[in-house]
């Protein structure tokens, strides 16, 4: 795999409560293969779709910390890049710190409190299998401060914001060097909850929405918005038995 390109989302992983029981879920929902990096890594955990990467899970480190997936976003300088976020408006919650010979990486939030991370490749150079079942497809920013968002990440990263329309409602798509690599959904209207938090949600292709949904639940899963179609397809929002929440998306 050639390096990732800058500003590039390149790799997923899930922090979790209980690797363990995430293995378990993970690899009969997706059909990954679980293989522990080693203890230097503390545990962490990387998943494999036919042999090849497509995200990683490890355990949590802070007190309180919930389960939840994250983003990771390619730089060629992990240290600049934490500046970039702070003079943008966004928040170096973990300055950068080397993972090994994988790669240097930074925690961050954007202004609205979106957590992401920035990932200076190294050994590591991020997901190996993208857009077929199993792996991701899509990642989405949430949030209520679109006008902050578009500013915050064009300077950060150089992503340009394209307006769109998605089922009648407004929808940014995220450009780079014009190809499209992600989406912004605005919280507005009737439906969003007034606790939920900035957030980048994560789409997983799978074949059969519908059947994908049964199996999370019986797993052990909760089923947190069922199968429903739109134009791209037909998704389902589920969370795993620790509570981290993703998408699923049967392509259209």
């Amino acid at each position: 795999m050639t390096a990732p390109t800058p500003g590039q989302p390149l790799w997923v992983d899930l922090g979790t409560s209980d690797v363990n029981d995430a293995k378990r879920f993970y690899t009969e929902l997706f059909g990954w293969t679980a293989h522990v990096s080693g203890d230097d890594y503390g545990g962490y955990t990387i998943f494999n779709l036919d042999g090849r990467p497509a995200a990683g899970a490890g355990p949590l480190f802070g007190e309180g910390q919930p389960t939840a997936w994250s983003t990771y976003i390619a730089t060629d300088d992990a240290d600049d890049t934490a500046i970039l976020v702070e003079d943008a408006g966004g928040k170096v919650l973990v300055p950068p710190f080397d993972v090994g010979v994988q790669g240097r990486m930074a925690a961050c939030l954007d202004p609205a409190g979106a957590p992401f991370t920035v990932w200076q490749a190294g050994t590591m150079a991020g997901a190996e299998v993208v857009d077929v079942p199993g792996a991701l497809t899509w990642s989405e920013l949430t949030t209520r401060d679109v006008e902050r968002s578009v500013d915050f990440y064009g300077r950060v990263f150089g992503w340009a914001a394209r307006e769109s329309q998605f089922v009648g409602q407004p929808y940014v798509v995220w450009e780079l060097d014009g190809q499209m690599i992600g989406g912004m959904q605005p919280m507005v209207g009737p439906g969003w909850p007034d606790d939920l938090a900035a957030h980048w949600m994560l789409y997983f292709a799978v074949r059969h929405c519908d059947e994908t949904s049964a199996l999370a639940h019986e797993l052990g899963g909760h089923v947190v918005r069922p199968p429903i179609n739109f134009p791209m397809g037909r998704y389902a929002v589920i969370e795993d038995p620790q509570g981290g929440t993703f998408s699923i998306l049967e392509s259209a």
